[in-house]
């Protein structure tokens, strides 16, 4: 019997078994997909559920006893909670959570920062470089609706000016250009989220060429000399 009470990690406080509360909360956020993590609380032969609760910042500021409840993580049995519904505006977000084992209830356990969506880390889509004919033509991976994409593309040739597109389609094919046969093009593209003001590194660059009896070839450039860096300055969407 003791050694079965010494298994169950619950506090006694004058008897009564008392729930602990979840600990580490930590955001992972990429592309604007935000999960709130824990570690779980573990009692043996039980499921615990968890309630996860967040203040934006009127709340925070005017309003410190409301809290929401999650749209998707109130309750849940996993140890961690999709909240990318929840973050609706670049403000500092206080985040807590709670367990739960039938009658009985853990403290709150608050996340020890706010969390705030603009700290998202931003990566470069998927891209797939074709042709249609001589075409050049390219297809995004589907981050969206927040998302834009700044495409460079240009003749890999001495002198050849860099020409630079912003695309809005999502998972749609788009034309750059008219490749001339012979000739390597060579593409590359950042993400652009407008919401927060930021863009993530450029993809690394994509040459392709089409022949004359219209074979198509394609490589990756693992150099990106001359073209690396930003053209976020000289680019309209922001």
């Amino acid at each position: 019997m003791w050694f079965f009470y010494a298994l169950i990690p619950c506090l006694l406080v004058d008897g009564v078994a008392i729930l602990p509360a979840p600990q580490n909360l930590s955001v992972h956020s990429t592309n604007m997909k935000h999960l709130l993590m824990w570690s779980p609380v573990v009692v043996p032969g039980e499921i615990i559920h968890y309630f996860v609760e967040y203040q934006g910042e009127y709340e925070s500021l005017y309003m410190s006893h409301i809290w929401i409840p999650s749209s998707w993580g109130s309750p849940t049995e996993d140890p961690e909670c999709d909240i990318t519904d929840d973050i609706t505006a670049t403000v500092p977000y206080n985040l807590r959570v709670r367990a739960s084992l039938g009658s009985q209830t853990s403290a709150w356990s608050t996340l020890q920062h706010p969390f705030n969506r603009n700290s998202t880390i931003l990566t470069p889509p998927v891209m797939e470089v074709t042709k249609d004919g001589f075409h050049l033509v390219i297809k995004l991976e589907d981050l969206g609706p927040q998302f834009e994409f700044l495409v460079a593309y240009w003749r890999r040739e001495p002198g050849a000016k860099e020409h630079v597109k912003v695309v809005r389609s999502r998972g749609i094919p788009v034309h750059l250009e008219t490749m001339e046969p012979g000739v390597p093009y060579c593409v590359k593209v950042q993400t652009l989220v407008k919401a927060i003001g930021r863009h993530s590194p450029f993809s690394q660059v994509e040459c392709v060429r089409v022949q004359e009896n219209n074979q198509f070839t394609t490589e990756v450039n693992q150099l990106q000399k001359g073209r690396g860096g930003t053209l976020c300055h000289s680019c309209a969407v922001f």
